[in-house]
C-alpha cells in the first residue's frame, strides 16, 4: 500500500469544484474527486489547527486526548501517568503514522513545519522519516512543492510501502500567492448569497475577524484593521464589495495556486509509475468561515464553516464516481485504514470505520456527531439531519447567543439563528451532546474536561487579554453601545479595574465610618 495524504490547510469545501464551488479553483483536486469518493459530511472533531491534527494522528477526540486549545495546560496533551511505559503509547501504535509504520509495515514520512509551529511535538509519533519546510506555516506551495518533489523522485517508485503527509499552507491568512500569479478570478462574480446588504449587516458585528477588523495583533493584543505590504492581497478591513472580493479572491487564488501545485506533484507521481497502484487522500485540518457568522478569513468557531472538511480518497479497490454523505470525523480514518489492512485498531482510538463505503458503496455515517472549539472561543456543537446546534461557554467576544440552531439545508452560510422557533430541535441536540460527553468522560479516563479548563484559565488563547484594547477600537468605529454587554459577559477581562473600584470603595467606606464616629 502507497498512501499520499495532502493536508490543505483552512480549505472549507464550499470554495472546491468538486463540491459545487462556481469558480474554477481545484481542477487537479477535482479529478482525483471524480475518480474516487467524495465525503459532503466529514467534519474535524476538534477545531482548530493544533487540536484537529492532534486528534486525526492520536485517533481521539480532545475532550479524551486533552489538547483543545492552542495555549495554557490545554494546549498540550494530557499526561499518561504513572503507567506511562518506557515508550509512550503513540510510538506503541497509537498514533495512526505509528500504526501503519508498526502494523501495516509503512514507511512513514513527513512534511510539514506544524509541530514547530503549535509546539505539538507529538504530532511527529510514528513518522520514519520528517522534513520541516521552515516556515512556521507561512509558507507558500512554491516552497513545499520542491521538498515533496525531491522525495517522489528518490522513493516513489521503491518496493518500500510508504505514507507520505504533505502540508500546504496557501488558503491560511494571510493570503500570500505570489504577486506575479495574478488573479484568476478577477472577471469572475463573487458567490451570490454575499450582497452588499449582507455585508452591511456584517459590518454591525464584532470580535476578531469580522468585517472591520480581519487582523489580530499578538503583540498589541487587540483585534485592528491594520495590514502588511508583505501581503497585498489581504485587506484588514472590508467597507465595501471591492474590499470583500479582494478577501473572496485571496482565499480562491490561494487555493487555486496550491491545486496548480499539487497538480505537479501529480504529474511527478505519473512520471514514477505509480498513480496506479496510489492511495490518494485529500482533506483538511479545518474549514474556514468566508463570512459564516459574520466572520471572515479565520476559523475560530464550532460551525459548519469551521469545522466540515473536504475529504476525496481514491485508489485501487475504491469506488469510483461516488458521493457519500453520511456523517463522519477525520479521526475515523486511522480504524478505516486498519480495516483495509486487515488488522484491529488501537484500543486508545475514538473512531468508527467506514471502510466499506469505500469498497463496498456500504452507508457507515453516525446519526449526528460533535465538534468543538477551544482555541478563539468555548463552543461544542451537534450535527444532526439538516441542523447544526452551536452551544457557547465563552464567545470569543463575538457576543453570540448561547445557543444557536441553523438549518444548513436552507442557510448553508449560518445566517440566520432559528433556536428561539425551534426549542424543540435544540432540546434534541442537547440530548445528542449530553450522550457523547457522557460517553466521552467514561473513556477519558481521568475526571477533566480541558473545555472547562480553557474556561477556568481566563479562556481561549485568541481571546484572554485583548478586550480591554479592542473596546477602544469598538469606541472608535462607532460600536461602542456593544461594550456594556462585552464587559457583563467578560468581568475576569477587567479584575484590575474591578479590584481597584472595590478597594476605592472600601475606603471611601472606612472614611465615612470615621467621620460619623467623630
Amino acid at each position: 500500500m502507497k498512501v499520499l495524504f495532502l493536508d490543505l490547510d483552512s480549505t472549507n469545501p464550499q470554495h472546491l469544484g468538486c463540491y459545487g464551488y462556481h469558480r474554477e479553483t481545484s481542477p487537479n483536486i477535482d479529478k482525483i474527486a471524480a475518480e474516487g469518493v467524495r465525503f459532503t459530511n466529514y467534519y474535524t472533531s476538534d477545531a482548530p489547527c493544533a487540536p484537529s491534527r492532534t486528534a486525526l494522528m492520536s485517533g481521539r477526540f480532545g475532550i479524551s486526548n486533552g489538547l483543545v486549545g492552542h495555549g495554557g495546560t490545554a494546549g498540550d496533551m494530557k499526561l499518561e501517568g504513572v503507567n506511562r511505559e518506557l515508550m509512550g503509547r503513540l510510538s506503541r501504535g497509537g498514533s495512526l503514522p505509528s500504526f501503519l509504520q508498526l502494523t501495516g509495515g509503512l514507511k512513514t514520512v513527513l512534511i510539514s513545519p506544524f509541530a514547530y509551529r503549535h509546539s505539538t511535538f507529538a504530532f511527529y509519533a510514528g513518522f520514519n522519516e520528517i522534513h520541516d519546510t521552515g516556515g512556521f506555516g507561512m509558507e507558500s506551495a512554491h516552497q513545499v512543492t520542491p521538498v515533496a518533489l525531491d522525495w517522489i523522485k528518490r522513493n516513489a517508485a521503491s518496493e518500500q510501502d510508504w505514507f507520505l503527509y504533505i502540508n500546504f499552507w496557501d488558503p491560511h491568512t494571510p493570503y500570500r500567492a505570489p504577486e506575479e500569479y495574478g488573479n484568476p478570478f478577477a472577471e469572475q462574480q463573487l458567490p451570490e448569497w454575499l450582497t452588499a446588504e449582507v455585508l452591511e449587516g456584517h459590518r454591525q458585528k464584532v470580535g476578531p475577524h469580522s468585517a472591520q477588523e480581519l487582523n489580530i495583533d499578538f503583540v498589541e493584543k487587540t483585534y485592528n484593521n491594520k495590514t502588511s505590504p508583505l501581503y497585498p492581497r489581504h485587506p484588514g478591513e472590508i467597507r465595501d464589495l471591492d474590499e470583500l472580493r479582494r478577501v473572496i479572491d485571496g482565499y480562491d487564488t490561494g487555493i487555486r495556486y496550491m491545486d496548480d501545485h499539487i497538480g505537479q506533484l501529480f504529474d511527478s507521481l505519473e512520471r514514477e509509475g505509480v498513480m496506479e497502484e496510489l492511495i490518494i487522500i485529500i482533506s483538511a485540518d479545518h474549514g474556514e468561515n468566508m463570512g459564516h457568522l459574520g466572520i471572515y478569513g479565520e476559523h475560530s468557531t464550532a460551525n459548519q464553516g469551521t469545522c466540515r472538511l473536504p475529504m476525496i480518497i481514491r485508489g485501487p479497490g475504491i469506488a469510483q464516481g461516488r458521493v457519500d454523505d453520511g456523517l463522519h470525523y477525520h479521526l475515523d480514518l486511522a480504524p478505516t485504514f486498519a480495516e483495509l489492512l486487515g488488522e484491529r485498531p488501537s484500543p486508545l482510538w475514538d473512531g468508527l470505520s467506514y471502510a466499506r463505503t469505500l469498497t463496498q458503496s456500504e452507508n457507515c455515517g453516525r446519526e449526528y456527531v460533535v465538534v468543538s472549539q477551544c482555541a478563539h472561543v468555548a463552543q461544542r456543537s451537534v450535527r444532526f439531519g439538516d441542523w447544526i446546534y452551536i452551544r457557547t461557554y465563552h464567545d470569543g467576544f463575538h457576543l453570540f447567543d448561547k445557543e444557536m440552531l441553523f438549518n444548513l439545508r436552507v442557510d448553508p452560510y449560518e445566517q440566520v439563528n432559528v433556536a428561539g422557533q425551534h426549542k424543540d430541535i435544540c432540546r434534541e441536540a442537547v440530548y445528542y451532546l449530553q450522550e457523547w460527553h457522557d460517553e466521552m468522560m467514561a473513556r477519558s479516563g481521568d475526571d477533566t474536561d480541558p473545555l472547562w479548563t480553557v474556561i477556568k484559565e481566563g479562556g481561549p488563547a485568541h481571546a484572554k487579554g485583548y478586550l480591554k484594547n479592542y473596546i477602544l477600537r469598538l469606541q472608535e468605529t462607532g460600536r461602542g453601545h456593544h461594550i456594556e454587554e462585552l464587559k457583563r459577559r467578560h468581568p475576569g477581562e477587567f479584575k484590575e479595574e474591578i479590584a481597584a473600584t472595590k478597594q476605592a470603595f472600601q475606603q471611601a467606606l472606612r472614611q465615612k465610618t470615621f467621620l460619623s464616629s467623630k
